[in-house]
């Protein structure tokens, strides 16, 4: 991927999971939500996989073990073995490691898949400020997690023990609509303390470098719903993304994205990993072209004329838009035109 500024999704004559050896998939609000596999995801992945494409399944959700997220998978129809799952829990475990010596005590603020991880990288999980801990991780806890934890936390912190956090996520997607996430609990945190912890999941650099440790990807498509963690990880990892639209990311956020949040391709749900994708033609004098759509910027706002495919009036729209916005942001109205579309 090109460090240039993008200023239209790219085509491909092959179907992607034919132009890239391996997929790394987020999970929530991509292959599942709420626990449940998100339609059309479990019949893609197979297809994908039988036609020589490797999946591996990375995610900021720190809670969970990646035996368990490979048992979900699997339950859903998604057969998956736990080394095909990583997750920001290992990252920030691989980060502190580095760090503190082997057997330090590390204070977990979070769930057991952060405790898993520790002990894989040779760190030992406390439970109290009063255990004197060397570090403090906070990851996703789930709803449960009491209020007590970020107190704990607190008072580590206070004493100068170096803070971290597998990730911050402000929201994390569910069967009900949109939630808290571990960035919400991070802020609380911060607030009391006035510290700044190190962070090493998506978009940053630790994650990325942990998901290619762990599956040696030689041409990896990152796929994902989120323009600030997903795609904005791929840029930094400067490889190619995939957003796929069944998450957190509507119409006027990608329109809106500024040059780290625009990905390579755009498309509907995981069947765009087994087709190829249309060029986006044309210029900002003349308009952008995509099936039978034609985008451009004027005046205060973007226009779409045309008919066709709800996609490639988006794909179209994404070229006027980022065309205008340059290195940053769209900040022209698309209200009009994303509602022809059905956004």
């Amino acid at each position: 991927m090109s460090r240039s500024v993008r200023t239209r999704p790219e085509g491909s004559g092959r179907a992607l999971h034919e132009a890239y050896d391996t997929a790394l998939l987020d999970l929530d609000g991509v292959v599942y939500a709420g626990g449940h596999a998100i339609a059309h995801a479990v019949d893609s992945l197979a297809a994908a996989r039988d036609g020589g494409m490797r999946l591996a399944y990375v995610t900021n959700n720190a809670l969970r073990t990646p035996d368990a997220v490979a048992a979900h998978l699997t339950e859903l129809g998604i057969p998956t073995g736990a080394e095909d799952v990583i997750t920001s829990a290992q990252a920030v475990a691989r980060l502190i490691a580095e760090q503190l010596p082997s057997g330090a005590r590390v204070l977990v603020i979070g769930g057991e898949g952060l405790r898993v991880a520790l002990r894989e990288r040779g760190l030992e999980p406390v439970e109290s400020a009063e255990d004197d801990p060397a570090a403090v991780v906070q990851g996703f806890g789930g709803p449960e997690l009491p209020w007590g934890r970020f107190a704990e936390a607190c008072y580590a912190i206070a004493r100068g023990v170096p803070w971290y956090a597998s990730n911050t996520d402000l929201t994390i997607p569910g069967a009900r609509g949109i939630a808290p996430g571990n960035g919400a609990a991070v802020e609380v945190v911060r607030i009391a303390t006035g510290a700044e912890p190190q962070v090493a999941g998506k978009p940053l650099p630790p994650m990325h470098r942990e998901t290619i440790l762990r599956t040696g990807a030689r041409r990896p498509l990152v796929v994902g719903d989120r323009l600030d963690t997903d795609i904005e990880g791929a840029f930094n990892g400067e490889v190619d993304s995939l957003l796929v639209l069944t998450g957190v990311t509507d119409g006027a956020q990608l329109l809106a994205a500024p040059p780290q949040h625009r990905p390579t391709y755009v498309d509907a749900d995981l069947r765009g990993l087994l087709t190829g994708q249309p060029d986006v033609t044309g210029d900002a004098e003349g308009g952008f072209g995509c099936g039978g759509w034609t985008a451009k910027a004027g005046g205060e706002r973007l226009e779409l004329d045309g008919d066709g495919t709800a996609l490639d009036g988006l794909r179209a729209l994404c070229a006027a838009a980022w065309t205008a916005g340059g290195e940053r942001g769209c900040a022209l109205d698309s209200g009009k035109a994303l509602a022809r579309l059905g956004w």
